[in-house]
C-alpha cells in the first residue's frame, strides 16, 4: 500500500487524484442534467417522478450516488490542501498585473469559485435530496408504478424568486469553474499535446457553457410557466 500512501502525501499524487474526482463530477454534471431536463416535459411531472424513483431506488445508482458524495468530499478536501501549500509556498502575492497576463480571472478564484459551489450543494441537498429521504412527501401512481411526487418538491421551490437566484448564482459559480477545471484536469494528467490541445479547449469552454446554462434554464423556465 506504499503506492497508495505516496500518492495521497505527495503534491503530484493529490494533484492527480483532484483532476480524477473533476472528471468523475464532470461526468455526473452531464447526467444529472440529463435527468433534471425531464422537469420540462410537459406531462405534469411524470417523466420527472418515474426518473427520480428509479434513480432514487436503484442499487447500483445508489452505489454510484455514494461514491459521488465522496469524490465530491475528496475532491474539496484536496483543494483546500493543494490551495493552502501554494500560498505557503509563495508567501508574497505577485503583482495583479503579472497575474493578469499569465492567468485567467477563473484560475486565480478556484477557491472562492469553489466555495461558492459548496455552499450551493449544502444548501441544493437540504431543498431537494433531504426532502426526497425524508421529507412526507405523497406518491403518484403512474400505470401501477408508485413514485413519490419530488416534481412538486421542485416546482414548489422554483416559484420563489429566491430558489431560482440561489441557483443562478450557483450555475454561474460552476461555469467559471469549469471553465479552468476542465482543461486543467487533462493537463494535469498529461493528456495535452499541440494538436488537440486546441479542442480539449474548445470542447472545455463549450461544455463550461452548456451545461450550466442547460441546469439554469430549468428554474427560469419553471418560475415563469
Amino acid at each position: 500500500m506504499s503506492w497508495l500512501t505516496e500518492t495521497l502525501t505527495s503534491t503530484l499524487g493529490r494533484k492527480v487524484i483532484m483532476a480524477l474526482t473533476g472528471i468523475f463530477l464532470i461526468l455526473f454534471l452531464a447526467v444529472h442534467l440529463t435527468g433534471n431536463l425531464q422537469l420540462l416535459k410537459n406531462d405534469g411531472g411524470e417523466a420527472f417522478n418515474i426518473y427520480a424513483e428509479f434513480m432514487s431506488t436503484n442499487p447500483l445508482i445508489q452505489f454510484v450516488s455514494k461514491g459521488n458524495f465522496f469524490f465530491i468530499l475528496l475532491h474539496v478536501l484536496i483543494s483546500i490542501f493543494l490551495t493552502r501549500k501554494n500560498r505557503q509556498a509563495r508567501p508574497v502575492s505577485y503583482q495583479v498585473a503579472v497575474k493578469s497576463e499569465t492567468s485567467t480571472w477563473s484560475s486565480r478564484n478556484m477557491g472562492i469559485l469553489g466555495t461558492l459551489i459548496f455552499v450551493f450543494l449544502i444548501i441544493h441537498l437540504k431543498g431537494f435530496w433531504y426532502e426526497m429521504h425524508f421529507g412526507q412527501i405523497p406518491y403518484k401512481n403512474y400505470d401501477g408504478f408508485e413514485a413519490r411526487d419530488l416534481y412538486a418538491v421542485v416546482d414548489q421551490a422554483f416559484s420563489q424568486w429566491y430558489w431560482v437566484a440561489v441557483y443562478l448564482v450557483g450555475m454561474l459559480a460552476v461555469a467559471f469553474h469549469l471553465s479552468h477545471g476542465f482543461q486543467s484536469a487533462f493537463q494535469t494528467l498529461g493528456l495535452n499535446h499541440v494538436k488537440y490541445s486546441p479542442a480539449i479547449r474548445f470542447v472545455g469552454l463549450a461544455f463550461a457553457i452548456l451545461v450550466p446554462a442547460g441546469f439554469a434554464a430549468i428554474p427560469i423556465m419553471m418560475f415563469f410557466t
